[in-house]
């Protein structure tokens, strides 16, 4: 895949402001802002609950909420662990990290309320999945799903078609969905259509999907043949991420080598700092093997703790970006 990454088209994680109509709040149960995992419930969004041992399903209005816990794959549906905070009379919430999910970040989750009874979010919620007992689907019952990407006014990734006006819809579906295939509908604009997302850093692929028929993105170079002898999209999303190293104030000059530039020992000249030296620059999803090179000399990052060997026997600091 090397060879690929460094021919695709790439997009900042920088979350800037962009005129579009994204699907605001489209998603029930979480979103995401920066670094962070805001799971939220409010009572008034529910209309059942299922009572845990007999499975029965009651009104919400007659349950008297003491507690709300987030349970999912991401913690094993744990019903006490991941306690929310109430914020007023019917909103609960809970903040995590992105860095506490790991994989393709696509968890299925619920809210449990007084940790025995399950909120039902209703069909018509855009990320919901049918939730699964010993390998079947259980009827009329749903769990919410929680997805790499979500639609987001200030999100870090515009996906535009231009053309098609005559098309009644137009999905953009892709590897940070699990190509689903009514998720991500794109809004109608003067020339085309436009959809602005919010992604972790990463490289995906992608299609587009009008009136039923798929199609690569017709205005990126960048793509890779996928099983039905057709071609994906792709899209790098990258992390402004800051290096620093302290002290060394006495040094002339300071570089940044690592995997990310083939471990050039020029180009990534460190700027001096009043408490050492700080170089910045876009990342993609993943770990980065990387040394500083103080006046000639390599040196591990002594602020960080994680280093790892690589293929050639020498050890490297390392940073991951998710």
């Amino acid at each position: 895949m090397k060879h690929i990454v460094s021919h695709i088209v790439i997009i900042v994680f920088a979350f800037i402001s962009l005129n579009t109509h994204a699907q605001k709040d489209s998603f029930k149960g979480y979103r995401i802002e920066g670094d962070t995992i805001v799971f939220s419930f409010d009572s008034r969004d529910y209309s059942k609950f299922t009572q845990e041992y007999t499975g029965k399903a009651h009104d919400f209005e007659d349950l008297d909420i003491e507690n709300v816990v987030v349970s999912g794959q991401f913690n094993l549906w744990s019903r006490d662990n991941w306690k929310m905070k109430q914020v007023d009379t019917f909103k609960y919430e809970l903040r995590k990290s992105i860095h506490d999910f790991t994989d393709e970040f696509s968890w299925e989750f619920k809210f449990v309320i007084n940790n025995s009874y399950w909120a039902e979010p209703s069909k018509k919620d855009l990320n919901i999945t049918k939730a699964i007992k010993d390998g079947h689907k259980l009827i009329g019952i749903y769990n919410l799903k929680m997805y790499t990407a979500i639609p987001s006014d200030n999100g870090n990734a515009c996906f535009k078609l231009h053309g098609y006006g005559d098309a009644k819809k137009v999905i953009v579906a892709g590897s940070f969905n699990k190509w689903n295939e009514d998720l991500f509908k794109m809004n109608k604009v003067e020339d085309g259509w436009e959809l602005t997302l919010k992604i972790k850093p990463g490289v995906y692929e992608y299609r587009f999907i009008v009136d039923g028929k798929w199609m690569e993105d017709p205005n990126n170079i960048h793509k890779v043949r996928n099983e039905f002898y057709e071609y994906n999209s792709l899209i790098d999303i990258k992390e402004y991420t800051a290096f620093k190293l302290r002290g060394y104030t006495n040094a002339k000059k300071v570089i940044l080598a690592g995997t990310f530039n083939n471990w050039n020992e020029h180009d990534c000249v460190m700027q001096k700092m009043d408490y050492g030296w700080k170089y910045v620059l876009p990342l993609s999803g993943g770990k980065h093997h990387y040394k500083f090179i103080v006046d000639g000399k390599w040196i591990l990052d002594p602020n960080n703790s994680v280093k790892e060997y690589a293929n050639d026997g020498h050890i490297n600091s390392v940073c991951m970006v998710k």
